[in-house]
C-alpha cells in the first residue's frame, strides 16, 4: 500500500512527532523544538490574560451594579409632564398586577443645593415613604431604623456619609435645601428655602450616592418642591435582569401619560462606558494572543526548512502535497490546541481563585492593590463568564490555525530534486 492511501495518518503522526520532539542528533531540530514549545506558552499565556482581565472586569461591573441597585428601584413610573402622578396607589396596584414585580412605593427626585455656613454642596433630593421604602431599595432595609426616623411634618434628612463629612455634618445639626425655581415677591425673585434637621447618615458603597444624595419624607419633598404629591412610583422586580421588558410591559399596560423608565436606561451612560472599555481591553489582549499564535508562522517556516530532506524523502514515497500540508497543518493547530487549553485551565484557576491569590500576593509583597481608603471595593471580584471564555478559545484556534496556512503551503511546494541534491 502506498504511503498516498495511508495519507491522513502518518499526517497526524508526523506532525504530533514534529511538534513534541527532534530528530536526533540534530541541534536544529531542538532549537525548532524549544521555538515551538515558546509559542505554545505564549498562547497558554495571552489566552490566560484574557480569561483573567475580563473575569475581573465583569466582577467590578457586578459588585458596581450591585452596589447602585442597593440604592435605586429596578423600574420607576413617572408622570411625563414630569408634575405629580395623578393616583399613585392606583399605579402601584396596577403595576403590582405584573407577575415579575415584587414591591412598590411613591417617591419624589429633585436636584437642589444643600448648604451649611460657608459650604454648599449640589444633591439629589429624594423623597421616600419610609414604611414602604424597604420594599424597593436594599439600603432602606440596611438602615431602616434610620429612615423611619424621617416623619412627615418633622423636615428631618437622612444624608449620604461622604456628603456628612464634606459639609462637617453630625446627627442633629442644621442644613438648608435650596430649591429649584423661585418665589416671586415684590423685591424680586427669592430662593425657596427650607431648614431639615440631619437625623441620620447612611453608606451605600457607592461614591455617587454617598456624597451626593439625601433622603427626605415624600410628603415633605413634594410640599418643598411645590408637587401635589408623589411625582412617580418605583418598583423591585423579582428578576433585575429582566428590568427592559418589564418596563416595555407595564408601559403598555398603563397606556398614555407615564413615562416608564428601568435602571439601565437611568445609568445608560455609565454602563455603556463600561462595555467600551471592556470591549476595548478585549482588542487589545486578543492582539496578545495574535502575536504568539503567529509566532507559529516563524516556528513552522523554521521547521520546513530544517525538514526539507524528510519532505523530499516523503514526496518519492508518493506523498502528495496536500499530504506535506496536512503535516504542517497539524503540527501548528496541534501547538495552537495545547496552548489554547492550558491558557483557557490556567486563566479559569486564577480567575476563579482570584479572591485567595491576590490576598497572598498583598500579604507576600506588603502592598494592597485596591486600598480601603481610596477605593470603595476593598477586594478584587472576578466573574467568570462562558460568553467570555468560549470566543476566547475559539479566536485563538482560529488564529492557530491561520498561521499554519503559509508555511505548510511552502513546504508543500519544495521540489524532491532540489532537496536531495545536497544529501
Amino acid at each position: 500500500m502506498s504511503l498516498a492511501a495511508r495519507a491522513a495518518p502518518y499526517e497526524w503522526q508526523i506532525g504530533w512527532r514534529y511538534t513534541r520532539g527532534r530528530r536526533a542528533g540534530s541541534g536544529s531540530g531542538g532549537f525548532v523544538s524549544f521555538i515551538s514549545f515558546v509559542s505554545v506558552i505564549g498562547i497558554a499565556l495571552g489566552v490566560a490574560a484574557l480569561i483573567i482581565v475580563l473575569s475581573v472586569m465583569n466582577g467590578f461591573q457586578q459588585e458596581v451594579r450591585d452596589r447602585m441597585l442597593s440604592m435605586v428601584a429596578h423600574v420607576e413610573i413617572v408622570a411625563t409632564g414630569g408634575e405629580a402622578l395623578p393616583d399613585w396607589q392606583a399605579t402601584a396596584a396596577a403595576a403590582m398586577q405584573h407577575p415579575a414585580v415584587r414591591g412598590a412605593a411613591p417617591f419624589v427626585a429633585a436636584q437642589a443645593l444643600l448648604s451649611r455656613g460657608s459650604m454648599m454642596q449640589g444633591v439629589m433630593v429624594r423623597g421616600i415613604d419610609p414604611a414602604r421604602e424597604g420594599e424597593v431599595t436594599d439600603i432602606a432595609r440596611r438602615v431602616s431604623r434610620e429612615i423611619r426616623l424621617l416623619e412627615h411634618g418633622a423636615w428631618g434628612i437622612v444624608l449620604g456619609g461622604e456628603l456628612a463629612r464634606q459639609l462637617g455634618v453630625q446627627r442633629g445639626d442644621k442644613v438648608t435645601v435650596v430649591a429649584p425655581g423661585g418665589q416671586v415677591t415684590p423685591a424680586g425673585v427669592v430662593p425657596r428655602l427650607r431648614s431639615f434637621t440631619v437625623v441620620a447618615t447612611f453608606e451605600a458603597g457607592h461614591h455617587e450616592y454617598d456624597s451626593g444624595l439625601a433622603l427626605v419624607h415624600v410628603d415633605d419633598a413634594a410640599r418643598l418642591f411645590r408637587l401635589g404629591g408623589p411625582a412617580g412610583v418605583q418598583l423591585r422586580l423579582a428578576d433585575v435582569q429582566q428590568a427592559r421588558r418589564v418596563a416595555a410591559d407595564l408601559s403598555a399596560r398603563l397606556g398614555p401619560g407615564v413615562d416608564v423608565r428601568d435602571w439601565t436606561r437611568n445609568n445608560r451612560q455609565w454602563f455603556d462606558a463600561v462595555q467600551v472599555e471592556k470591549r476595548l481591553m478585549a482588542i487589545i489582549l486578543t492582539l496578545i494572543v495574535a502575536v504568539a499564535a503567529f509566532n507559529l508562522v516563524s516556528t513552522l517556516v523554521m521547521t520546513v526548512t530544517d525538514k526539507r530532506a524528510d519532505i523530499a524523502i516523503l514526496r518519492t514515497l508518493g506523498a502528495s502535497p496536500r499530504s506535506i500540508m496536512g503535516i504542517f497543518v497539524v503540527q501548528g493547530a496541534a501547538a495552537g490546541v495545547i496552548g489554547t487549553l492550558v491558557g483557557v485551565g490556567l486563566g479559569l484557576v486564577v480567575a476563579l481563585n482570584i479572591d485567595v491569590i491576590v490576598p497572598a500576593i498583598e500579604r507576600l509583597l506588603g502592598i494592597a492593590f485596591l486600598p480601603g481608603s481610596i477605593y470603595v471595593i476593598s477586594r478584587m471580584p472576578s466573574v467568570v463568564m462562558a460568553s467570555d471564555v468560549l470566543p476566547i478559545a475559539g479566536v485563538s484556534l482560529a488564529l492557530a490555525f491561520v498561521a499554519t496556512l503559509y508555511p505548510s503551503w511552502r513546504a508543500s511546494r519544495v521540489n524532491p530534486a532540489e532537496a536531495l541534491r545536497y544529501e
